[in-house]
């Protein structure tokens, strides 16, 4: 769970600092920032698997590919500034299975990463084989008694925050940076035995990835319970023609990013435990999201070795994937994600109300709230350390979230070594637990949400459940917008 992130340097990013809770939902107009978020979080979750250079090229541009690693760093004119950094503090899994089949549990699961690169000198004079250079890298622990002043959104403090932030370390880092001397700098990869046991010496100079993405159960556990933590941080754009495929019975169990793999996660959800009572759960759960569910199944052709995803609705005809909308399908997948508690991590979705019918928004943000943590109940199997941020110019989804976890991003001017630029701000309403930080979140004026604040959208808005936190049309600073 990544609970604050602060970046410089990344495309539009400067100087940024966000904390985020289980659900958040970051609004802004198209050009705002609002997605650079998403890119940034997907870099660091790249990095703990791939080479840098790699990560930095799966990382798209604003033509929705990369070609030019150059084009991560933040531009002014014709100025490029040379150096990334990022800081990210995250609750990790217990334990980890690495590369080779090796289980490590962590000594601590409260931990902060720092990561900087920079393109190398001879990067700006053309293309290298290794544009990108390694400036610091450090993963340390935060400590379990300092806890209440990082996790500043709402929670309980004994089932859930006592059962997800446990462990305990004596000083030492996990990774660290040193300066050699005559010049040059060390990362070390320091054992998690106590008082730090050996550390492993690499040259950050000649890395061509971070030391995190090749930790294992036999080095450092910790670190590799973070890495794994990095690598559930995933994009997740589910596209229909992905969702209507048949899996072979030998493709993976868990649903990829852009939704295949959807029956064979259904499947095997269906075979660890009762088929009959995870089928009705589901169907339960869309006959809630959309109506006229009857059942739903895998269906197991033999002979083709094909597993196939079929719903029938409640006039009684049963009908493939294929066969479903767009809206269905993606109702369908998230509700399979829901049920399944081996799908941690953090999902980022962008702009979720698209293809869903208006009157269906507020139903597919109760589902995302649902997918997250409830920090508020004990943190268990049935209650996955989970987290979902969304991004959204819609209106509609704005007033339907609650207020504690919106974010508006706000174009601000800026200054750097004397000329102009646009950054992005990230700001919150006033009077919620963001503003406890500190530094404290920006807080967003009257006049940066009127536009969300669409009365014709408040007549279809439905009733706020009573158990469900207050949304942002709710806010005392907005009761005149909505309809007498």
């Amino acid at each position: 769970m990544l609970t604050r992130l602060k970046v410089n340097g990344f495309k539009n990013l400067v100087g940024v600092d966000v904390r985020f809770g289980p659900f958040t939902c970051i609004a802004g107009a198209n050009g705002a920032g609002k997605s650079t978020p998403f890119d940034a979080i997907r870099f660091l979750s790249l990095t703990a698997n791939y080479s840098l250079l790699e990560a930095a090229l799966r990382v798209r541009d604003e033509a929705g590919h990369n070609t030019d690693v150059r084009g991560l760093f933040h531009r002014v004119g014709d100025k490029v500034t040379d150096t990334i950094s990022f800081d990210a503090e995250m609750i990790v899994p217990p334990q980890a299975v690495d590369d080779l089949g090796q289980t490590g549990r962590a000594s601590i699961t409260f931990l902060r990463y720092a990561l900087v690169v920079r393109l190398r000198p001879d990067a700006a004079n053309g293309p290298t084989s290794n544009p990108l250079e390694i400036v610091r890298e450090e993963l340390v622990h935060i400590l379990k008694g300092s806890a209440h002043e990082h996790l500043l959104f709402p929670h309980n403090v004994r089932e859930w925050r006592s059962r997800v932030v446990t462990g305990r370390r004596a000083g030492v880092a996990f990774i660290s940076t040193t300066e050699k001397e005559g010049g040059g700098r060390i990362i070390k990869l320091h054992q998690d035995a106590k008082g730090g046991g050996r550390a492993y010496e690499r040259t950050a100079t000649v890395l061509p990835r971070t030391v995190l993405s090749s930790s294992t159960a036999a080095e450092s556990p910790t670190a590799l319970c973070g890495r794994r933590e990095m690598q559930s941080w995933r994009l997740l754009q589910l596209e229909p023609a992905a969702l209507r495929q048949p899996d072979e019975f030998t493709a993976t169990a868990h649903l990829d990013s852009n939704g295949l793999h959807l029956p064979a996660n259904l499947n095997r959800l269906a075979m660890r435990g009762e088929a009959a009572r995870v089928y009705s759960q589901l169907a339960n759960r869309l006959s809630e999201l959309i109506g006229s569910v009857r059942s739903i199944r895998i269906d197991r052709d033999e002979k083709r070795e094909l597993l196939t995803l079929m719903m029938t609705g409640h006039e009684g005809t049963e009908l493939p994937a294929r066969a479903l909308s767009d809206g269905t399908l993606r109702f369908l997948a998230l509700s399979v994600l829901e049920l399944d508690p081996e799908t941690p991590g953090l999902l980022c979705l962008e702009e979720p109300e698209n293809g869903i019918h208006p009157d269906r928004i507020p139903t597919m943000l109760q589902l995302l709230q649902d997918i997250a943590t409830d920090p508020e109940e004990p943190a268990d199997e049935t209650n996955a350390l989970r987290q979902v941020i969304v991004n959204t110019h819609s209106p509609s989804v704005v007033m339907a979230v609650p207020e504690d976890s919106v974010l508006l991003a706000k174009p601000e001017p800026d200054l750097l070594d004397g000329k102009g630029f646009t950054k992005v701000v990230f700001a919150c309403l006033p009077g919620n637990w963001r503003t406890k930080s500190d530094p404290p979140c920006p807080q967003m004026g009257r006049g940066d949400i009127l536009s969300y604040l669409n009365p014709a959208a408040v007549i279809r808005l439905p009733q706020r459940p009573a158990k469900s936190r207050r949304r942002v049309i709710d806010h005392p600073e907005f009761a005149f917008a909505a309809p007498s």
